[in-house]
């Protein structure tokens, strides 16, 4: 069974955050993409067009001292240019830790990312690492 291509798009999206690769991840995505991030911390709200979205995860690199590892755990696609993801995120902050289960909606015109939204099992979780 071969993978949907929207699928194949933001695994290799899930690969090139993971390894730091900004040059891949703008490649993924339209110059006016927005990603949205929930909740009530200094990471919220929404990151209009692709460079904030790429200051946003240099910006969580740094905050976390490079510790953030994001495990992929599922993904998947409606053929209508929409895919979901699954993953568990791992980080340290100062003397914080936070393991969590998050998840992102994409969607996806022409090949590439327009928007996503990020939703969390525990927002209160998020507010306090973050803040």
């Amino acid at each position: 069974m071969s993978e949907h291509p929207d699928c194949a798009l933001v695994r290799r999206g899930y690969v090139a955050f993971t390894e730091g690769d900004m040059e891949t991840l703008s490649s993924l995505m339209t110059a006016d993409a927005v990603y949205h991030v929930p909740g009530d911390n200094p990471l919220s709200g929404h990151h209009k067009g692709r460079d904030a979205i790429l200051d946003l995860f240099r910006r969580m690199g740094e905050e976390t001292g490079g510790t953030m590892q994001v495990q992929l755990e599922a993904v998947l696609a409606d053929g209508r240019g929409h895919v979901m993801s699954f993953h568990t995120t791992r980080a340290d902050r100062g003397d914080r830790g936070i393991e969590i289960r998050q998840g992102l909606f994409f969607t996806i015109v022409g090949g590439k990312v327009t928007d996503i939204d990020e939703c969390t099992e525990d927002i209160d979780e998020m507010n306090s690492f973050w803040s």
